[in-house]
Formats: structure tokens, sequence, C-alpha cells
């Protein structure tokens, strides 16, 4: 099942990537492997560069972040920012328009993900009182995961 998923998702970047006068060279795809190989893990660039040369032992640093500003310029990636200063990213699955929020642990620095959508009613409100058209939103929640909660 991981294989199939796999095999679509790296057909799907070749088709948005061509869209866009892009080919999925070895070195993209590598890059696009190790997002989909850790989903959850919201990776800096140079974990990706790390677990990427793993797979592709030539490649650069500087061809991860080309890879990475290419894949989010055309929102295949979104690229996340937690006040850690580095930019830490992960595969837009679904394109999709609101994606999930996130639980940000203070003391660990744990990332997880909560997946209801909550602001449906702000934007429609928001929209409904100034003419603002939302096309997008993130929200984060900062605290203390269940296993430093009360530590």
């Amino acid at each position: 099942m991981k294989e199939k998923y796999q095999k679509e998702m790296l057909s799907h970047v070749r088709s948005h990537l061509a869209d866009h006068d892009h080919r999925l060279t070895p070195q993209r795809e590598a890059v696009v492997k190790v997002l989909m190989n850790n989903p959850d893990a919201h990776l800096s660039a140079e974990d990706i560069f790390l677990k990427t040369k793993e797979l592709f032992p030539d490649i650069g640093l500087a061809t991860v972040y080309r890879t990475l500003e290419l894949l989010e310029n055309l929102n295949i990636v979104h690229r996340l920012q937690y006040g850690d200063n580095q930019g830490r990213y992960e595969l837009n699955m679904h394109n999709d328009e609101h994606y999930h929020h996130h639980l940000i642990c203070v003391k660990c620095g744990s990332i997880s993900e909560f997946n209801d959508d909550l602001l449906e009613d702000v934007e429609q409100r928001i929209e409904k009182e100034t003419g603002f058209r939302i096309t997008d939103h993130s929200l984060q929640f900062y605290g203390y995961c269940k296993y430093c909660n009360g530590e």
C-alpha cells in the first residue's frame, strides 16, 4: 500500500512540475521521498538534506534549498515557521486549501497536528464584514504536550 501511495504521489508531483515547465529530477525525487517517508516529522531543510544524502549521496545543501523553494512555490510543500528561526517542511498531500493546524510543545519542541478546521465561521464573518477574501490560514497552538504536561 505504501509503495502504491508513493508512486501516485510521485506521479502527481511529476505532472504538477511538468505543468509549470519543470522536471522531477532524481534530486527532487529524493527530497520528495524524504518528505513522504517522514510525514509527521516537520523536518528542517538541514534535516531533509541529511536524510536525502542517504538516498542521493552527491546532493548538495544548496540543491535541497532550491528544491524546497520550488516545491513551496508550486504548493507541493508547505513551509512552516514555529519561532525557532528555521523553516520546517511538510508535503501538501492533497493540495488542501486549508490544511491542518499544529500543536507545538514549548518544553520538548514536539509538533503534532490537529485536523479540524476551526475557523470557517470566523473566515465567513471576516469576509462578510470587511470584503476581504481569505484564501488560506494557519493556526498554531503553543503549550505542553501530553508527555511534558505537568512535569
